[in-house]
């Protein structure tokens, strides 16, 4: 059975730094992603890393800011993010698609994190 099962996120003060995990099971996939959506609007590519860690793309709105990993013994997805914004504020998915190729839409992925919030004070 595949599942992508989050934790950490939390509130956090404007300048401060919170990390997101999502653990894997089931099987591997060729490209893992993080994803997000505040209230009200659509849900908005972060940043997204194949298989091998080789390729990564971090969306302009968080480049420099936060970083996509995965441990490949763990099957974990990881997403490092400092020098958060109130703007930065949303319910945060990891997602996984079975193709390698680079996508940055969210109609690509094939399975889906539950979600977890973080909320950046000012």
């Amino acid at each position: 059975q595949v599942q992508l099962a989050q934790s950490g996120g939390g509130l956090v003060q404007a300048g401060g730094s919170l990390r997101l995990s999502c653990a894997a099971s089931g099987r591997t996939f060729g490209r893992y992603a993080w994803f997000r959506q505040a209230p009200g609007k659509e849900r908005e590519f972060v940043a997204t890393i194949s298989s091998s860690g080789l390729s990564t793309n971090t969306a302009p709105s968080v480049k420099g800011r936060f970083t996509i990993s995965r441990d490949k013994a763990e099957n974990t997805l990881y997403l490092q993010m400092n020098s958060l914004k109130p703007e930065d504020t949303a319910v945060y998915y990891c997602a996984a698609s079975s193709s390698a190729f680079l996508r940055t839409n969210a109609g690509d992925y094939d399975y889906w994190g539950q979600g977890t919030q973080v909320t950046v004070s000012s």
